[in-house]
């Protein structure tokens, strides 16, 4: 009898079979020859990688959809392969977790619900009330996260389930124990960013909001991540190449694009491959829910 696939190796297929089924990821039949949904379609090295990516992927000959939806849809197949995925990882990261996803009902204020931003709901009040203190600030405490890793707030009872570990005396300020506050909220294990593709200008925004979740934050900072399906390699270094603001890139077919790249890729991109790869800064999505752990 065959084996039953690891959860994340399941659950990876299944994240490509919904690109393809939901007509996220697919063919498009043009002048130029046949074009993925995820190709530049003026950039040549763009259309051949994400073709062959798309071929690996067995996607349907379809219309492309308006790069919105396209987006829209991406983020949501992502939070249910981390809904499918990350709770599981109890025996290494146990705690009540939750998966939101937020991209299509963006808020200002959002991460102003959760711990360690939720000092920004003060913030926006008073910026509400005097538009100058806001014309000072700049947008610079404006955060528009996709997905959101919750883990809510902890009680005394699961802290003291094996011995008893927290009481009345001490522990009394940590905003972990949910006895500590009249209304304890989750806290924000990570913050992920997804790319359907990427330009330039799409990735210095990412940087942007990975320095200001730092910045902002009362406690310690969350995971701050990047998940994309870009096929060149110039623009996923964009984001991935150095260190301080993107704990790490994930791409949702690595491994299909790695094969891309040795096939149809320049040296260049051949290069960068190994760069980021081998200098961890690019990663597959099946790497996600293992690295979320720590």
């Amino acid at each position: 009898m065959k084996p039953r696939p690891a959860l994340i190796t399941s659950s990876r297929r299944a994240l490509h079979q919904q690109l393809v089924e939901s007509g996220t990821l697919s063919i498009a039949e043009t002048p130029l020859g046949k074009i993925a949904s995820n190709a530049d379609k003026s950039q040549s090295s763009s259309r051949a990688l994400s073709l062959h990516v798309a071929e690996q992927l067995h996607a349907h000959t379809a219309k492309k959809k308006p790069g919105q939806s396209a987006g829209a849809g991406f983020e949501h197949i992502i939070a249910e392969f981390l809904e499918a995925t990350f709770p599981y990882m109890q025996s290494v990261r146990p705690g009540d977790w939750s998966i939101l996803n937020v991209g299509s009902s963006r808020r200002r204020d959002h991460l102003a619900v959760y711990e360690p931003y939720t000092h920004l709901a003060s913030l926006a009040e008073a910026i509400r009330l005097n538009p100058d203190l806001g014309a000072s600030l700049g947008n610079n405490y404006v955060i528009s996260p996709d997905i959101l890793v919750l883990r809510n707030a902890i009680s005394d009872d699961v802290l003291n389930q094996d011995r008893v570990i927290v009481d009345e005396h001490t522990g009394t300020l940590s905003p972990v124990r949910a006895a500590n506050r009249a209304a304890p909220t989750a806290h924000v294990h990570a913050v992920i960013s997804c790319k359907w593709t990427m330009r330039s200008d799409r990735s210095q925004n990412t940087r942007a909001e990975a320095l200001n979740l730092i910045r902002n934050r009362k406690g310690r900072s969350p995971h701050i991540i990047a998940v994309t399906n870009e096929p060149t390699m110039s623009r996923i270094a964009s984001l991935a190449l150095g260190t301080g603001d993107v704990d790490m890139v994930y791409h949702v077919a690595l491994n299909e694009l790695m094969i891309a790249i040795e096939e149809k890729g320049s040296d260049d991109a051949k290069e960068l491959m190994h760069t980021l790869v081998d200098g961890d800064r690019l990663r597959d999505i099946a790497d996600l829910p293992l690295d979320l752990s720590v």
